[in-house]
């Protein structure tokens, strides 16, 4: 009987706590700011509702949530509810000290919560601590210190201070590769952006060891061995071993894993397509057979849907790749085309761009407001707003619109710094070289790019200012400007100085599929002056001209890739008409270079160069310095500029240049040596035609050569230097067996 009585009172009292009351009226206590009214929005409270203690917990939690509160006592009797409040006090302002950037001072109020005229919350203030840390850490300052101080104001509130001291920033001591990464450290350090600190690298950021900076690294890393077929890489970790110097090592374990080559290709589409709209995707699924993988060669594939994707006809298709590995480092590739639901654009949300003009961002969308969505299309526009590099970080979400068949694309992008500063410098067989430039890549938050730059070399001074906007008035062409002045002193050397001041403009775009067409107007005026050490002929040419003149070239690029291709080829036709000249002469041009991939790392290259300068007078010879020679990289084992015509002692250049060049690098050559990669040559190339004069040599001999290339990188920058044996050569030729040049960035 006593246990059926005792478990009634617990029952009893049980329902009594749970009981639901009706609330009638409601009673705001020890409130100062926040307005009765408020507080009963904040929690949601409703008049003439039963609230039982699972509600009034839900009272409570909404308006702790606010951060207006930093206690509260909610009670329920004879329907009327009583909230008593104690209020958080509002931070009057948020102080930052310490820190002398304004970029650093945004990027920080950027994180955190606490603003000026909220609430203090005093964990909230804690969390904050530490996300500032975080920042800072990212930002390379590991010493930092902070420290935070609430000042109380007679206002009832507070002023909430974080004072930091910076320290030393973290710099990079040393940056290794390790496990089985397969490829030379030489290679690795080209590919990251995180440099060495050394004692001249004064201008650099790059030396310093920034959160954001080894990622950027690690996704370089990564889309480098996927390029070269290693399908399964892994770059595991990265890690920042810090030294007693106080600097830190910089370490990145790679897993390459084995080389894969595609197996088999295939394309599925569904039925009611025609197959003859997708035949270029099954001609670029064909040739990718039996060859290694190339993360590049499926973006291209991928490029190819999107542009499927762009006709009516095929609006709302999406593209999945399927990736079957097999046995033997051979894996399967899938392409599976399929249609999606019928969705359109309701409108694209754009934050984040508190400099960038809107207009930049919403010309790299390949799907607008109002367009059919498109999810490869979608794809392709987020990467064309990261490929413009002025941004830190770019976030798109996509949710449903107000109507069943829309969506809407928020799209939220992170400003960097966009601009430069470089300072390089080198030192080599043939002189030694400065240069500086200062360069923004964003102007007036329009992606335009200025640089202005200084280069000085033993016998010219070069300075030029340049304006580059890759999508003038918002027609997806590219206008350029530059302003330059060349003055070369050979006066001691051959007897003339040329000055050479003036301006170009020009376009470029893609006319079709990799041909680009490149068309410019260039004005200059030059003044050539002669000294008693100058021919005759020099002497006949001194003063001053006036040129203007009609430059285009027409470029038809089948490489894998622009930096380092390892196949395919490269077509491009120059050519120069003089419009207004004192000397008109024409220009002619053409090279080309084809590149193969034998194997897994054996990477040949065969180009051809001509160039052919002819004057349109009669009456008139080709001006000296309009000349031509050959580049010192088209003819190794020779003297750049010491080849072909000489009048006197004065080598003169010709009218027309040619080469013809093999290369390849050698794989198997001192694999172990990290930091050395060697390249075998053959060059051959001649120089002639002399329109001035029928008795100077025009020596119709082949000069070639062949020999070794060496790239070094050293503690003090990248060293290359070359040797080289001449084949055949003219009497008058001055050869150069060892060449060498060692240059580095500040």
């Amino acid at each position: 009987m006593l246990r059926i009585v005792i478990t009634f009172f617990i029952i009893f009292f049980s329902i009594s706590s749970l009981r639901a009351e009706v609330i009638n009226e409601i009673e705001v206590k020890n409130n100062i700011r926040v307005s009765p009214q408020t507080i009963i929005n904040f929690g949601k409270i409703e008049i003439g509702k039963d609230y039982n203690q699972n509600d009034l917990n839900t009272i409570l939690k909404n308006l702790y949530d606010t951060n207006f509160f930093s206690d509260l006592n909610i009670s329920i009797e004879n329907g009327k509810l009583t909230i008593f409040v104690e209020e958080n006090k509002i931070i009057q302002t948020l102080q930052i000290r310490g820190l002398k950037t304004k970029t650093l001072n945004e990027a920080l109020r950027k994180e955190i919560i606490l603003r000026d005229k909220s609430p203090y919350n005093e964990f909230q203030a804690s969390q904050d601590l530490q996300l500032i840390k975080n920042v800072l850490t990212s930002f390379g300052y590991y010493f930092a210190t902070v420290t935070s101080t609430l000042q109380e104001n007679e206002n009832n509130t507070v002023n909430l201070i974080y004072d930091i001291d910076l320290g030393e920033k973290a710099l990079i001591s040393k940056i290794e590769f390790t496990g089985n990464k397969v490829i030379k450290d030489r290679k690795l350090r080209n590919v990251i952006t995180s440099e060495e600190n050394r004692f001249w690298k004064f201008i650099t950021s790059k030396k310093y060891l920034d959160y954001n900076q080894v990622q950027l690294d690690k996704r370089l890393l990564k889309n480098f061995y996927l390029d070269k077929g290693y399908y399964q890489v892994e770059i595991r970790d990265s890690s920042a071993q810090l030294l007693d110097s106080g600097d830190f090592n910089l370490i990145f374990n790679i897993e390459a894993g084995p080389k894969f080559r595609i197996n088999k290709t295939e394309l599925v589409i569904p039925t009611d397509y025609n197959i003859k709209n997708f035949e270029k995707v099954s001609e670029i699924l064909t040739d990718m057979e039996g060859e290694i993988y190339s993360f590049t060669r499926v973006g291209k594939l991928v490029d190819q849907i999107d542009k499927i994707s762009l006709s009516r006809e095929y609006e709302f298709i999406t593209a999945k790749i399927n990736e079957e590995v097999l046995d033997e480092n051979l894996l399967n590739l899938k392409i599976v085309i399929s249609e999606t639901e019928k969705k359109y654009v309701e409108i694209v949300n754009i934050t984040g761009n508190n400099i960038t003009q809107e207009r930049v961002i919403r010309d790299q969308l390949e799907v607008d407001e109002g367009d059919p969505f498109n999810e490869l299309l979608h794809a392709k526009s987020i990467n064309n707003i990261k490929s413009l590099r002025i941004f830190k970080n770019v976030q798109s979400e996509i949710i449903d619109g107000k109507e069943e068949n829309t969506k809407v694309i928020n799209i939220k992008v992170e400003e960097q710094p966009t601009g430069e500063l470089a300072l390089g410098a080198g030192v080599g067989s043939e002189g030694s070289s400065i240069g500086f430039s200062v360069s923004e890549n964003n102007y007036l938050g329009r992606a335009i790019k200025l640089r202005t730059s200084l280069d000085v070399s033993d016998d010219s001074i070069k300075g030029q200012f340049s304006i580059y906007n890759p999508n003038f008035n918002y027609t997806d062409k590219a206008l350029s400007t530059n302003i330059q002045s060349i003055v070369t002193d050979k006066l001691t050397k051959s007897g003339y100085k040329s000055s050479k001041t003036g301006f170009s403009f020009g376009t470029s775009f893609e006319q079709y599929e990799n041909f680009t067409l490149t068309p410019k107007i260039s004005s200059f005026v030059e003044k050539l002056e002669t000294n008693s050490e100058a021919s005759d002929t020099l002497k006949k040419q001194e003063g001053d001209y006036f040129d203007t003149a009609l430059f285009y070239a027409l470029t038809y690029d089948k490489r894998n890739r622009k930096f380092r291709p390892s196949e395919g080829y490269l077509s491009q036709f120059l050519q120069n008409i003089p419009l207004v000249a004192d000397d008109k002469a024409i220009l002619n041009g053409y090279e080309f270079s084809k590149y193969n991939l034998w194997g897994e790392e054996l990477i040949t290259n065969i180009s051809l160069y001509t160039r052919a300068i002819n004057s349109l007078d009669d009456s008139k010879d080709v001006r000296v310095s309009d000349r031509l020679g050959l580049p010192r990289t088209k003819l190794r084992g020779f003297e750049s500029g010491k080849v072909g015509p000489k009048d006197g002692s004065d080598y003169v250049g010709g009218n027309y240049a040619a080469s013809l060049n093999f290369s390849s690098n050698i794989p198997m050559l001192l694999p172990s040596v990290e930091t050395l990669d060697v390249n075998f040559f053959i060059d051959a190339g001649n120089v002639w035609g002399v329109d001035y004069s029928n008795t100077i040599d025009d020596s119709n001999t082949i000069r070639s050569s062949t020999g070794l290339g060496v790239d070094w990188w050293t503690p003090i920058g990248p060293l290359s230097f070359t040797f080289a044996q001449p084949l055949s050569k003219a009497s008058t030729d001055k050869t150069q067996t060892f060449q060498f040049n060692i240059g580095t960035t500040f």
